[in-house]
Formats: C-alpha cells, structure tokens, sequence
C-alpha cells in the first residue's frame, strides 16, 4: 500500500517548495526509509537552487535519486539519514544513510543504504557524503608524514578535508579563509587558522576549496617548488582566470582534479563507492566533527530558508534538517 510524503523541490531557479509525492510499498529487494535528518551541502545545492549548472553538465550534476531536470523544476540533494520502516529483516528498525534529496520517507534498492556505526549518531551522519567526498580527496593527494599543507577555503568539504588531515603524524595543517569566524572551526578541529594574507608558504600541498579564483591563484602562491594542488571547488558556469605564467613552469607546480564520482584510482585496489563511504561513516565517530554542523531548521521551513543560505544571510557549513518523527498509518 502506497504512502504519501512530502519532497523539497526547486520550482524555478531561485525559489523551491513542499509538494506531496506518492511512495509505493516497498518490493522485496527495497527498503522504506523515514528520514530523521537531511544537510545541505551549501556549495552544490545552492548552485542548483540559483540556478548555476551549466548545460554541459546537467548529466554529470545529476544526483543518485534526482528527480526531474536541471535548471528546474528539480528535487535535488544527497545527505539523507532516516529509519527503514520496512524492507529486510536485517535492516528494519536500523539508522541508515543514503544519498537522497531532502523528503520525509522514500522507497529505494537496499543496496542504496548504509547502516549507520552505533558510534556514530543520526544527526552527525548526514556529513557522511561530504567526508567521502574528502577520503576521495586525500586518496588523490596522497599526504606523507610529515608534509605542510593548507586547505584554502573553510567551507563544508575543505573543512571535512582538514579534519582528517589532522589526523596524518607529522602533518602540519593550517586552513586558509577570508572569513575570521572560521577560526573557530579550525581550533576545533585541530588545525592552524589563517587569513590569505597571513597564510604560511613554502607547501609541499595545498588543497583548494573555496570555488573562487583567488583562492587558487593564492593555493599556487603557497606552494613550494613541484608542490601540487588539489582542487576540489566546484565553479558551476563561472570562468576561472590563472597565472599560469610567472614561475608556474619553472616552479614545476600542479593542478591535479579531485571528485567524487569516480573512486580515486590513489585508494586500495578494488575499493569500490560502497567501501569508500562506509569508511566515511566509520571516520565519523570523532565528535570533533560536529563543528562542521552550524545551523539547522526543520523541513517544513526550506522553502524560506534554501534562498537564505543561496544568499549567504545564513552563514554556513552544514546546514542540518530536521523531521518530524510522524509514523505510518
């Protein structure tokens, strides 16, 4: 028998709002999931929501569960963590995570959740796809004991990025960012803080993060010779202008892609999207990382909050969402 739920969309670009959906019962090999929290991933999903994908990438933008298509009327996201309701005897009743736009109960292949570690609480596990995409980034760079690095942009993933690294023996991490509050952040995470202008150079490897030219031009600027960057920004349709002159080649310097829709070939051999993001959740367990979450509201509240964040009235990392705890009938 059929439930009704209510999904998040994006209208037109710039506006979103509730509608009420159809979720079948779930077939054998599928689960139904009532969500508990939701995040938004405030770089990509407020691109979406402004309307920014340019049309060569409305393929590649795509989400896991995405409904409808670029620039809109869309229902766009993946940081979802609810309860199956029903599906599988080993999987009813347990917290999960999956890659799912922002709704209040969704049917999917079980094969598409995640159990949650019992380390890790439900409201943390919704930055689950933003420290995978992070192990995917570090796989890329492949730190050594002992490197300097800086991330350049305390956003949601750059700060993800600085979590783990603090993590690395030897490792000395210092996030970069124009904004001061995001000192705060860093301290609690483990890292050195600095503003661009009082960023130590001389690096052997500077993530970028911050999705602007400034911040990348600035990331070459702080590398020492052959060093590389690793650049995890996402620039929608905007053009990026480089100073690929000066002492770009004869500093032997590196701009190496990072994302997370291939599996670094840097991980082990054989580790698939599956493992990549179980040991996300298993990463997890450090509260440290709740620093990264700075703000929540509840779903039915996204219509009036979405253009907030797109904005930046509502500064943020995290933006966590939360649902009533309705039940079937």
């Amino acid at each position: 028998m059929s439930v009704t739920a209510r999904a998040f969309w994006v209208s037109s670009p710039g506006t979103g709002e509730i509608r009420e959906v159809v979720v079948p019962d779930p077939a054998e090999d599928e689960v139904l999931v009532r969500s508990s929290w939701s995040g938004v991933s405030r770089g990509t999903e407020t691109l979406v929501f402004r309307g920014g994908v340019p049309e060569s990438q409305h393929a590649a933008m795509r989400a896991p569960f995405q409904e409808g298509d670029f620039p809109a009327p869309v229902k766009y996201g993946y940081l979802n963590v609810g309860v199956v309701e029903k599906g599988p005897a080993a999987l009813v009743g347990r917290t999960v995570f999956c890659l799912y736009p922002h709704q209040t109960r969704y049917v999917v292949p079980a094969s598409a959740v995640t159990v949650v570690p019992d380390s890790v609480p439900a409201a943390r596990a919704v930055l689950a796809g933003t420290v995978e995409t992070a192990v995917n980034a570090l796989w890329d760079a492949a730190p050594l004991v002992g490197d300097r690095i800086a991330v350049v942009g305390g956003g949601m993933v750059g700060c993800s990025v600085a979590a783990l690294l603090a993590r690395f023996p030897g490792v000395r991490v210092q996030v970069v960012d124009a904004d001061p509050a995001r000192a705060k952040v860093a301290e609690a995470l483990g890292v050195d803080f600095a503003l661009p202008e009082d960023a130590r150079d001389g690096l052997d490897l500077v993530v970028h993060a911050s999705a602007t030219e400034q911040g990348l031009a600035r990331s070459l600027e702080l590398l020492s010779a052959e060093g590389t960057v690793i650049e995890l920004s996402w620039y929608g349709d905007q053009k990026v202008s480089l100073p690929l002159g000066e002492d770009f080649h004869s500093r032997r310097l590196v701009i190496r892609s990072s994302q997370v829709g291939t599996v670094s070939p840097g991980g082990r051999a054989g580790r698939t999207y599956a493992d990549r993001l179980a040991l996300a959740l298993e990463l997890l367990a450090d509260p440290a990382l709740d620093a990264l979450v700075t703000g929540d509201s509840a779903f039915e509240e996204l219509p009036e909050v979405m253009p907030k964040l797109a904005s930046g009235e509502i500064p943020a990392l995290c933006h966590r969402v939360r649902y009533e705890q309705e039940r079937l009938t």
